[in-house]
């Protein structure tokens, strides 16, 4: 089972060494958790994830390409044709940018391939879920990703009922997330011994691991990990 630790800020070295599969950067400045820093190296094993809520085309265009990022996360009310704009915009940048001076001389990394970025669309949950919604972002998305309902696009602290998922009618997978935390061992690994987790790719951990906004617990994230890693019988 993949994990993605997202809201990362303040330690991100300490938790790189825990190697996690994805780690989230928040680049939506209501966010508490917000990110402008710098991103130190990272083992290539870890994926850069970009967490945008409603952002242009174009400014997720740039953090693409200032942190050579993996995969962008939509945690908005992105349409399909958005991502659908998105993915093109990617194919159409990569094609310009062959055959521009300044890409060079503006030392913009060519090691980066935008037609490989993963597209994770965000859908919230409350009691019940309406999966007819997924049908317009099958063949655009690379991955959709189950949250709480809350007061914010993400990071509300708590679970919805994962119950829902055994209705989820897709063969794409999904990501896990919403409150997800230490108290949440045992049930989740009940849900992933069920059939409901199928298709489930990544547990994606946040607020329940910090001492502060963007501060993770390293060792309480060691046996989250621990426990993940023999959760699925």
């Amino acid at each position: 089972m993949n994990l993605k630790v997202c809201g990362m800020n303040h330690n991100l070295e300490e938790v790189a060494q825990l190697q996690p599969d994805y780690l989230g950067f928040i680049f939506w400045e209501p966010s508490s958790r917000y990110f402008s820093g710098e991103i130190p190296k990272l083992p290539s094993s870890i994926k850069k994830v970009g967490v945008f809520v409603d952002a242009s085309l174009e400014e997720v265009i740039q953090k693409v390409e200032e942190y050579q990022l993996n995969a962008v996360q939509l945690h908005g009310k992105e349409t399909a044709v958005y991502c659908k704009e998105l993915k093109e915009s990617f194919l159409s940048f990569r094609a310009q940018s062959r055959n521009l001076k300044e890409f060079h001389e503006n030392k913009v990394s060519t090691a980066l391939d935008l037609t490989k970025i993963d597209i994770i669309k965000v859908f919230s949950i409350k009691d019940d879920f309406d999966f007819e919604v997924l049908k317009d972002y099958e063949e655009i998305c690379d991955y959709f990703l189950f949250d709480t309902k809350g007061k914010l696009p993400g990071g509300n602290g708590y679970t919805f009922d994962w119950s829902v998922l055994e209705k989820y009618p897709s063969d794409k997978p999904y990501f896990l997330s919403g409150g997800i935390g230490l108290e949440s061992k045992e049930k989740l690994k009940a849900f992933l011994n069920s059939t409901a987790s199928k298709n489930c790719f990544a547990i994606d951990v946040n607020s329940k691991f910090e001492t502060a906004p963007g501060l993770k617990n390293i060792e309480d994230l060691k046996i989250f990990i621990e426990s993940l890693n023999s959760g699925r019988n």
